[in-house]
């Protein structure tokens, strides 16, 4: 490896990430040998893997959005509750009933709506991106600092979602609502196409558009941004808006996957773990260059650190603290003082420009 090599490396977004994930896999192998276990079970894939995909899937899609956010030197907070008005929208257009189950029965009774699939899910995705809109108005028109005007809906929004919901638990009875969180397709969760769709479409958007320059110019300059002929106000809004917008995807798969909205708990904390998996993809909080393959790595390294604490029985008491040293961890491979150490090491070993 060339000393030009190791800079293009140690530069990279992508790469320290996936030295982290890979850190953990291997730590996996040692101790925990069946996290590589796959299973075929009725045509589905089944193991460990499968599961940090499956559930870390609403984590990625919040890590897509959030991105786009920080990369302008902004930050969404409401994102948690946001997915518990989506999932709360979502489940009352299905079981009107508000938490009493339609039948006067106790059994779960499946295949029971009382609003179409495609309408219900345009409405849930509907509301969440009009919550992104209200984000990006209060930030690029009235002029609020992102994590003031954030707040405002990430206090507001749990307490929406209540009145949504009639402030109770609301069960689904339809089973093709269930799919969205708990379906298979060739083998594969569901989650994964729906997460590499939204990748997919934001990665288009960002880089074979001008889109995702306009996002950078805006994150390290608004103001030179500005007399440069872009509009920044109109970048922030759309940065937020795609944000409510995969926050509005990430609701409806976790109560799709939990067959209820819970206002209360329904992305709790969210918030923090994509603002983390985007801070470990490398995205700086002062926004400007990023990287959406390497916020999702990032979402990997927290959901496999959660799915690998489950595995060794960690007391849940402890898997915050736990987690929170993983990151710690993963935030110093990014500091100059590391990179400039690991570079003194390879040129002591003999490492030669080419």
């Amino acid at each position: 490896m060339s000393k030009l090599s190791w800079k293009h490396l140690r530069d990279s977004q992508l790469f320290w990430p996936v030295v982290a994930l890979a850190l953990i896999m291997l730590f996996n192998l040692i101790f925990i040998p069946d996290f590589f276990t796959l299973e075929i079970k009725d045509g589905h894939l089944f193991g460990s893997m499968v599961d940090v995909i499956n559930r870390g899937a609403p984590l990625m899609l919040l890590a897509i959005g959030m991105t786009m956010v920080i990369a302008t030197a902004g930050v969404d907070l409401s994102v948690g509750a946001v997915m518990a008005i989506s999932a709360g929208a979502a489940a009352v257009l299905i079981n009107p009933a508000l938490g009493k189950t339609l039948i006067g029965s106790d059994k779960l009774v499946e295949d029971i709506t009382a609003t179409p699939l495609w309408v219900v899910i345009l409405v849930a995705l509907a509301v969440a991106t009009l919550c992104g809109v209200w984000n990006g108005l209060l930030v690029s028109r009235a002029n609020i600092q992102p994590m003031v005007a954030t707040l405002v809906l990430m206090v507001a929004g749990r307490g929406i979602a209540q009145l949504i919901t009639n402030g109770q638990i609301i069960t689904v009875y339809y089973s093709p609502y269930f799919f969205i969180g708990n379906g298979y397709l060739l083998g594969l969760p569901f989650t994964l196409f729906i997460v590499l769709g939204v990748f997919l479409f934001a990665w288009l958007m960002t880089r074979r558009t001008a889109i995702g320059l306009f996002v950078e110019s805006v994150g390290i300059n608004a103001s030179s941004s500005f007399f440069s002929g872009i509009n920044e106000k109109n970048i922030k809004l759309m940065a937020y808006t795609f944000c409510g917008f995969c926050a509005g995807i990430a609701g409806l798969i976790v109560s799709s996957n939990v067959k209820s909205a819970d206002a209360n708990n329904i992305g709790l904390f969210s918030e923090l773990d994509a603002i983390l998996a985007v801070v470990i993809g490398g995205t700086l909080m002062s926004g400007g260059r990023f990287s959406l393959m390497a916020s999702i790595v990032g979402a990997l390294i927290i959901q496999a650190t959660t799915t690998t604490m489950y595995a060794l029985g960690v007391p849940a008491m402890a898997a915050s603290a736990i987690k929170a040293m993983v990151v710690l961890i993963v935030i110093l491979l990014y500091s100059e003082q590391f990179k400039d150490v690991l570079g003194s090491v390879i040129e002591r070993k003999g490492v030669q420009p080419s």
